[in-house]
């Protein structure tokens, strides 16, 4: 199993041969015409169409995202590659640490800001204190009850 550390990780440090095995289509609903339809492997560097050099790994630390689908314990695939459009999910450097936010624009100024209806957390707006690190293209979280 890879082990993640408490640094972004640049995909460039995962073996080349890393293949995620796939196995099967799994319908969502009724079962699909297509089941029969496998693929060997897959690769996270050509599935999001990455630029290997540009695209990291981080594990989320915190709520402040659940609202739009980020847990705590989630790994994010970032492309660093990226500039954030409105809306987007960013890992963004605030007062020296890394944070997950949302990318917002609002009147023409960026903004970013959590998304947690359950606690308050400030809106910053990004200035000179604000580095926006990469966008957030994925995201795998761990279904083990």
């Amino acid at each position: 199993m890879l082990a993640l550390p408490d640094r972004p990780i640049r995909l460039l440090e995962v073996p080349p041969d890393f293949r995620l095995r796939v196995v099967a289509s799994a319908g969502a609903g009724f079962p699909s015409p297509a089941q029969d339809w496998e693929d060997d492997a897959l690769n996270l560097v050509e599935l999001l169409n990455l630029d290997a050099a540009s695209a990291f790994v981080f594990r989320v630390s915190g709520s402040s995202m659940v609202d739009a689908g980020v847990f705590d314990r989630d790994i994010v695939v970032i492309d660093r590659g990226s500039r954030p459009r409105d809306g987007a999910i960013v890992i963004a450097k605030v007062d020296g640490g890394f944070v997950c936010r949302q990318f917002v624009v609002r009147q023409g100024l960026p903004y970013i800001e959590a998304r947690n209806a359950q606690q308050r957390y400030p809106s910053c707006l990004c200035d000179e204190a604000v580095e926006i690190w990469g966008v957030v293209r994925a995201s795998v979280r761990d279904l083990k009850p």
